[in-house]
């Protein structure tokens, strides 16, 4: 029996992709989709598919009580997505969150109902499979190197700052090992935003402009000496689909929330 998957953000530029990642699958089978603005068309054709006679629905709770469905993923906007997988956990399905804009205590909040539903979530700020070594590699180094910033790329009408990526990134470092600046922030000479953000103890530098769809650069120094770890986005959907649908496969068995793809990957560093 396949996996039956409702896709939140159905006409997004993932979620079009996964649509047509999960219909290609030998495994998957689509059984509901999300988008406010096309409700009521066919998933298929909004996707840019054939006709598949899935209705587009207006929300969560309209799709997950259409169909049955086992996993419900989420790229829709930061102002929903949290509303949603609650949602989604309310009525007894697991959740993958591709979307970014959550914080690390509105994570909280998911991972505590997830546990008390007994179903699992998994949310990364980024699905890629490369995405996923940069923080692997990031949180390693900042096991070791005290002194890091991390720089976050995206497009210029990206609404939220920063990236999900980067705010995963940040908060994660941050739990490790604070980013202390060598000058302290409340002396500086001029504004103090020009020294970046502190996002749960990392400190980020947000870049907003066109060419740019994602990249992520951490910059760790120390005395004559430095280490730059970067990951730039490419034009195609394609890394994120594959990312999110192995997530899809794996969530089915979990309890709680896994935050990064990484740890879903690799196993959670030890502290």
């Amino acid at each position: 029996m396949s996996l039956r998957i409702c896709v939140g953000g159905a006409t997004g530029w993932t979620g079009k992709a996964l649509v047509a990642g999960i219909v290609a699958a030998p495994d998957l089978s689509l059984s509901g989709a999300v988008a406010r603005k096309a409700a009521g068309q066919d998933a298929g054709i909004v996707a840019g598919l054939d006709a598949l006679g899935i209705g587009v629905a207006a929300s969560v709770e309209q799709a997950l009580s259409a169909e049955p469905t086992d996993v419900y993923i989420d790229y829709t906007h930061p102002s929903a997505v949290k509303a949603n997988v609650l949602k989604a956990l309310e009525m007894g399905v697991p959740a993958v969150v591709g979307t970014s804009g959550l914080a690390a205590a509105e994570y909280e909040e998911i991972a505590k109902f997830a546990e008390k539903q007994g179903l699992g979530v998994v949310a990364s700020g980024n699905f890629s499979i490369t995405a996923s070594l940069l923080t692997r590699f990031s949180l390693l180094a900042a096991q070791h190197v005290a002194d890091y910033e991390i720089i976050d790329y995206a497009k210029s009408t990206k609404p939220d700052v920063p990236s999900g990526t980067a705010r995963e990134l940040a908060e994660r470092m941050g739990a490790i090992q604070k980013s202390v600046p060598g000058y302290p922030i409340k002396d500086i000479i001029g504004p103090h935003e020009a020294r970046g953000a502190d996002v749960g103890g990392g400190r980020v530098h947000a870049v907003r402009l066109p060419s740019y769809v994602l990249a992520v650069e951490t910059i760790f120094g120390k005395d004559g000496e430095r280490l730059t770890i970067r990951h730039d986005a490419g034009t195609s959907a394609g890394p994120y689909v594959a990312g999110t649908l192995l997530a899809a496969r794996r969530v089915v068995a979990l309890k709680g929330l896994v935050r990064g793809l990484d740890n879903l990957l690799f196993g959670t560093l030890p502290a």
